[in-house]
């Protein structure tokens, strides 16, 4: 979110405040916090009265599922209106509430919460705090578009073809950016993403440090997400992995979490130049397959940090599929396939493999030999331990 959009809606959120004479609190449709009006005078409320929902979405900057759940059970998504919710101490909502539901052209798009007071608002000042809900409504409707707008723009410069249809996109995504294209940007990529709709994917103002999000293919199949992170300088990645963090926790309430499917998320280096972001895209997809593959490396892997991964990861799928190889792959080898994987990662020395996979040095001569009649390769042989060591590497991508 730029600075402008954030400094708007304090304004309009204060505006409320000050009208109302009591504090205010702006939220999304997904009752994520855009803005807290915090209203000054003797007669404020003691924030030692505000309640776990209030104060959790203040700290947390969200509420969970079960509270939204809760509140939209008044009506408040059909309300064109202010919407009085009585307080209701088992469900943590000690003080009574009044919503004023944000829409723009009939949709809602967020709302304004109060908590009750004695004296309450009037209702002439309850409608002219509406009136400053409409403006709101603008303004979440614009952001909302310009979102999407940096969403397309940033998708085609991660999937166009080189050439003329690459600079276009560059260009493109440079005019919507503004001056947030200046200066070292950094590409986060999540996957597997549970879903390719764009609506599904976080608002870049509830990813910190977020410029644009868009999901990318990620296969044949699944999808991943892509985030652009503008740094304050190239050595200075925090806010990529801080963001990297914040999408990895959107998929553990997602789908993906329901289905109990691995997730990761990988950061390319950094860019400074927009027409550089497609490689930064790969090295970041790449330092992800790693983290999937390779969970030590994980849950959040930098390009950097992946090692012969970032060999591997630029091979043809089937490269792993090696003929020497491939019965050792089978399911039915699957010890032997580790225990040659380890004995590698040992550089050869028994000792440390034994010890690492727990058996006795025999078993693991005998496993060893059994390896070399399944693929006829030597491992005394440097060259034939090269290609059964990228081949085993390679098949967990």
């Amino acid at each position: 979110m730029t600075a402008d959009y954030k400094g708007d809606y304090q304004e309009l959120v204060d505006e409320i405040s000050e009208l109302l004479g009591v504090p205010a609190t702006l939220e999304n449709r997904d009752f994520e916090l855009i803005a807290f009006g915090a209203y000054d005078s003797e007669g404020d409320l003691d924030p030692s009265a505000l309640d776990p929902v209030r104060t959790r979405s203040i700290l947390t900057r969200r509420s969970t599922t079960a509270v939204r759940t809760w509140f939209e059970g008044f009506g408040i998504t059909r309300a064109t209106g202010p919407v009085r919710i009585p307080p209701t101490p088992e469900a943590g909502v000690y003080r009574g509430r009044i919503c004023l539901p944000v829409r723009h052209r009939g949709v809602v798009l967020g709302y304004v919460w109060l908590l009750e007071s004695d004296p309450g608002p009037t209702d002439a000042q309850l409608t002219a705090a509406m009136e400053v809900t409409v403006r709101i409504g603008a303004l979440l409707a614009d952001e909302a578009q310009h979102g999407a707008d940096l969403s397309r723009e940033l998708r085609a410069v991660l999937t166009a073809e080189r050439g003329w249809q690459g600079d276009m996109a560059v260009a493109a995504l440079r005019t919507a950016l503004g001056p947030r294209g200046d200066g070292p940007h950094a590409v986060v990529c999540v996957a597997p993403w549970p879903s390719a709709d764009p609506d599904d994917a976080p608002s870049a103002r509830t990813v910190p440090h977020a410029t644009a999000l868009c999901t990318v293919p990620w296969g044949t199949t699944a999808h991943s997400l892509a985030l652009l992170v503008r740094l304050r300088s190239p050595e200075a990645r925090t806010p990529a992995l801080t963001a990297a963090q914040r999408l990895l926790g959107e998929t553990e309430a997602g789908a993906a979490r329901a289905a109990g499917a691995a997730r990761a998320a990988g950061v390319g280096e950094p860019r400074t130049n927009l027409a550089d972001l497609p490689a930064a895209w790969q090295e970041a997809s790449a330092a992800a397959r790693a983290a999937l593959a390779e969970p030590a490396l994980g849950p959040i892997a930098h390009w950097s940090a992946i090692g012969p991964y970032r060999l591997l990861t630029a091979l043809p799928a089937d490269t792993a599929h090696d003929p020497a190889v491939r019965p050792l792959l089978s399911p039915a080898h699957r010890d032997l396939a580790r225990t040659a994987e380890t004995y590698l990662d040992c550089a050869g020395q028994a000792g440390r493999t034994a010890a690492e996979l727990g058996i006795h040095r025999q078993t693991l001569y005998y496993r060893l030999s059994r390896v070399e009649q399944l693929t006829g390769l030597d491992l005394d042989d440097g060259e034939d331990r090269l290609l059964l060591h990228m081949a085993l590497k390679g098949a967990r991508l």
